[in-house]
């Protein structure tokens, strides 16, 4: 039995593209919905041929992509206003985390669309004066409000970040440090790709209607990440603070006068800088997904990924 169509909302981005490819690997049809103005390239080289056009602010245009036939089982949302591709955009701002995503909780409940996987946020539901954080949770509120079948996966930090400057660095000996002094949750992207894969397609309806932290075994600070890079490697690499400590001690003077998404950052990043980025129960991750990813493993196939060392295993 084929495991049917699965829309993925946000599948022109860098994460949405992760979870195509993990979907495409598990044999399931590919619906990406994306904006008239979306570059198709990347997943069409993926091998997407099924693309339905709407915005989340558009909620007709929802309405319409989620009663395409024949209908998806299930929706994948990664879609995001806080991101640096959106502000390129200019289109999308918080109202996109907001009114856009109960437009479409409200497409895929009146298409009645079996389950609806979210790309939550880790500890969403502590911060309530982080917008970028309190909007996910709004959203999984919602979800349960409007009894649409969801599964909310609560992210960590992740290892690759979305602009992708590890690398880069890692090759001069570097791991960018960017919460000095404190261990927080970390997760690879194809490794959240897999469970929003796992989640549409493979679990049972029992898992649904709850939230999962999704993320590596322990918490880690930027030496416990370098000294695996450094023992993968085999040669040196250091961590060292993102920032300057001259900057970061200025950004909070000059916060007022950055735009708004910059500005949304810097608080986020304060908090997580406080030590609440972990989670205090794995549980139901490993119960649904099976044993957590260490983060040697992580960084191991991180390195294989991007080239950093050319021999090590596939990935199962």
């Amino acid at each position: 039995m084929e495991p049917g169509i699965v829309t993925v909302v946000g599948a022109s981005g860098s994460l949405g593209a992760e979870i195509v490819r993990a979907l495409l690997a598990r044999g399931a049809r590919v619906r990406a919905m994306v904006r008239a103005t979306s570059d198709r390239t990347r997943l069409e080289a993926l091998g997407v041929t099924d693309f339905v056009v709407a915005d989340l602010m558009d909620a007709p245009s929802l309405q319409r992509a989620l009663a395409a036939e024949p209908r998806a089982v299930a929706v994948v949302a990664s879609a995001a206003g806080f991101s640096a591709h959106s502000a390129r955009t200019r289109g999308d701002n918080a109202r996109t985390d907001t009114e856009g995503y109960r437009n479409l909780v409200d497409a895929a409940k009146d298409a009645g669309v079996p389950r609806f996987i979210l790309i939550s946020i880790l500890a969403c539901d502590l911060a309530p004066e982080l917008p970028h954080f309190s909007q996910k949770f709004a959203t999984e509120q919602y979800l349960a409000a409007r009894g649409q079948p969801y599964l909310a996966l609560r992210a960590g930090a992740f290892l690759d970040r979305a602009q992708d400057i590890v690398a880069r660095k890692v090759r001069n000996g570097v791991f960018p440090d960017i919460t000095p002094g404190v261990a927080l949750a970390m997760i690879y992207t194809p490794d959240l790709a897999r469970y929003a894969a796992r989640a549409a397609l493979e679990l049972p309806a029992s898992a649904m209607d709850q939230s999962v932290d999704v993320c590596c075994e322990v918490p880690a600070t930027g030496p416990m990440v370098a000294a695996a890079f450094t023992r993968v490697l085999g040669r040196p690499v250091v961590a060292r603070p993102l920032l300057p400590p001259l900057l970061g001690a200025l950004l909070p003077w000059v916060a007022g006068i950055l735009p708004s998404r910059l500005r949304d950052q810097l608080a986020v990043l304060a908090w997580i800088r406080k030590g609440g980025y972990i989670s205090h129960d794995l549980r139901k991750q490993r119960e649904l997904f099976g044993e957590l990813p260490t983060i040697q493993d992580s960084v191991a196939r991180y390195c294989r990924d991007k080239g950093l060392l050319q021999h090590l295993p596939q990935a199962m």
